[in-house]
């Protein structure tokens, strides 16, 4: 019997030093990204919409986001300290103003599996 492989998708988010150790203790489980630079890298669209101009977040619920990404390494700023987390969703929306996100506009909201014990590399 053939052995299936599983293909790894990921998504490369360096953090800084408070959010990196809220994620490492298990506090904070969802991560957010804003603007043109992650809309172009999250949306299926690439940023460029039906509607003849580039996504605003608010819009790209239209296109949704892609589920091909399948984990999330985490790197502590540009060091070589990594953790690595499987994706169990990202959607758009408001997320945790304690955790990073902004109070008054939508985010992508990367959401990540908290149970086991991530792969933790480079300590």
């Amino acid at each position: 019997m053939a052995e299936e492989k599983t293909t790894i998708k990921l998504l490369h988010l360096p953090l800084k030093a408070k959010w990196y150790r809220m994620i490492e203790s298990g506090e904070k489980t969802e991560e957010y990204r804003e603007g043109f630079y992650w809309t172009k890298r999250l949306c299926r669209s690439k940023g460029d919409c039906d509607w003849g101009g580039y996504c605003a977040v608010s819009l790209c619920t239209k296109r949704g986001v892609p589920t091909d990404l399948t984990h999330v390494l985490f790197r502590y700023g540009y060091t070589k300290r990594t953790m690595l987390y499987a994706i169990d969703s990202i959607t758009i929306g408001r997320g945790c103003p304690e955790w990073g996100a902004p109070e008054d506009r939508d985010v992508f909201i990367i959401k990540f599996h908290k149970e086991g014990t991530p792969i933790i590399k480079g300590k």
